[in-house]
């Protein structure tokens, strides 16, 4: 038994008997609680393979139960068990993302051991801005980090960063480290370049950054969708000749709509040429490195100054778990620095940084227990196998598709997302929007079953489905039912059903 597990129970009956508040359960009720709890949460994870992909409520009873939502909390206080009986049918209304056919988006699928180490980390309730409030959690976090910077991405030694939300909040930081690094304070010619595939998060950021929305250039891209860098070559001569600074490159490592990897070597290249900030948005894709092939695809990380990864996608971690590493942790310091005379007693944390001074949040929880316990118990070589396996499901599905004669499968995946759609009868417009419409029929057909979920985009100006294999649940069982979901249904719709 440790030293706090010993003085715990020693201390026990007298917290108890000192305490009366309802805030403040004693330990035979605070064991009834988690009991009833953890027993709710076993029983809905065995029950995953078996629920419904989309929420089964009609929009009638789904917002009488948001207005039963809606109401103030009472003056005193309710039934666990009822309670617990209500966020059930709450957590029912919504998509099941973390269930095995939650192919829509890039979900996070959740991992138990992630959510037994956050009711770890929420119980002990640390301070996680400064190194010195808890030192060792803080080293804890900082190794997370590391293994992200170096090991999955290949960033030098020197390199670092912080664990955010998610994508948004590291685009968002990485922006204002290489606003602050290549513009000092005169932003008002600034200029950054993606293209319109990357994700909405990144003009978001350049936005939020104070860079004018007119000098974000989507730079256009090749026949197979990827950032052409002759065009973002030219694009940064000619506005530079026109008077502006162009000081960010944004590629990305599987975009959101069709998994697609940027030619990122190529794009390092012109970066170090023009002397741009070069960030790889690899919130999806980033993780893939854990593999032989996904390392092949999406070489040329460790020449980034900053990349995006989201452990909650292709870690499968719960939502809030986001990722920013940059190259030179100093340049990340130097742009979200800051202090106040409250903190005159807070100590340097020496070899593990404060990451309240590498972000916009001075009240950063620890999100790195969600990651750790999971990496340290599992092994990375389940994380590898599990990834692995979405990239022989994906192959597999492009296959499949592929052969449907009333289907176009637009691209190969590079990582785990397969584009489909109804194939036009002729070359003609009138054609290309009788496919979308029939497109858009499919999609409400295949949903419908609710033992799938696709989602849909627009490439090529054309009305896309796409099947996101991200899911540690997702097997080829459940892509094989999703497959002849398909094939039944895009048969139905050629055929005027």
């Amino acid at each position: 038994m440790s030293s706090s597990a010993s003085s715990a129970s020693s201390a026990s009956s007298a917290s108890s008997a000192s305490s009366a508040s309802p805030l403040e359960p004693d330990r035979a009720a605070m064991t009834d609680m988690g009991r009833a709890v953890l027993d709710r949460i076993i029983e809905r994870t065995e029950q995953l393979a078996l629920r419904p992909a989309s929420h089964p409520l009609p929009p009638e009873a789904t917002s009488e139960l948001v207005e039963s939502f809606l109401a103030p909390p009472p003056a005193r206080g309710g039934d666990l068990k009822a309670l617990l009986e209500r966020l059930d049918d709450a957590a029912d209304c919504a998509l099941e993302s973390a269930g095995p056919g939650s192919l829509a988006y890039i979900p996070g699928s959740g991992l138990f051991s992630s959510a037994l180490a956050e009711f770890y980390n929420r119980a002990t309730n640390r301070y996680g801005g400064v190194a010195m409030a808890a030192p060792v959690l803080a080293a804890l976090e900082e190794s997370v980090i590391r293994w992200i910077a170096e090991d999955v991405c290949g960033l030098p030694a020197g390199s670092g960063g912080l664990l955010t939300s998610g994508g948004s909040m590291a685009a968002f930081s990485a922006t204002v480290a290489a606003r602050h690094d290549r513009l000092g304070e005169d932003l008002a010619t600034g200029t950054v370049y993606t293209t319109a595939f990357a994700h909405h998060s990144v003009a978001k950021a350049a936005r939020l950054a104070g860079i004018r929305a007119a000098h974000v250039r989507l730079v256009p891209h090749t026949p197979d969708l990827r950032m052409d860098a002759a065009a973002a070559a030219e694009a940064i001569r000619a506005d530079r000749a026109a008077g502006l600074r162009p000081f960010l490159l944004v590629a990305t490592a599987g975009t959101t709509d069709t998994g697609t990897v940027d030619p990122l070597p190529e794009l390092a290249d012109l970066a170090r040429r023009e002397d741009l900030w070069f960030h790889i948005d690899a919130a999806y894709g980033g993780f893939f490195r854990l593999t032989a092939r996904g390392r092949e695809r999406l070489a040329g990380f460790e020449h980034a100054d900053s990349i995006t990864l989201d452990p909650h996608k292709t870690l499968f971690m719960p939502f809030g778990t986001g990722a920013l590493v940059v190259r030179d942790i100093e340049v990340l310091h130097a742009a979200h620095g800051g202090t106040g005379n409250y903190l005159q007693d807070v100590n340097d944390g020496g070899s593990v940084p404060d990451s309240a001074h590498l972000g916009p949040e001075l009240t950063h929880e620890i999100r790195g227990l969600r990651a750790w316990l999971p990496l340290h118990l599992h092994g990375t070589d389940a994380f590898r196998e599990s990834l692995d396996e979405k990239l022989d499901l994906a192959e597999h599905a492009h296959a499949v598709l592929s052969a449907i004669p009333e289907l176009e499968v637009p691209a190969h995946p590079d990582l785990s997302t397969v584009i489909f759609r109804i194939r036009p009868a002729d070359g003609t417009r009138a054609a290309a929007d009788r496919a979308d419409e029939a497109s858009r029929r499919l999609l409400e057909r295949i949903n419908a079953h609710r033992r799938i979920v696709l989602s849909s985009t627009v490439v090529e100006g054309r009305h896309t489905l796409r099947v996101c294999i991200v899911s540690h649940r997702t097997h080829r069982d459940r892509i094989d039912e999703a497959l002849e979901i398909i094939a039944t249904e895009t048969a139905g719709v050629a055929s005027g059903e």
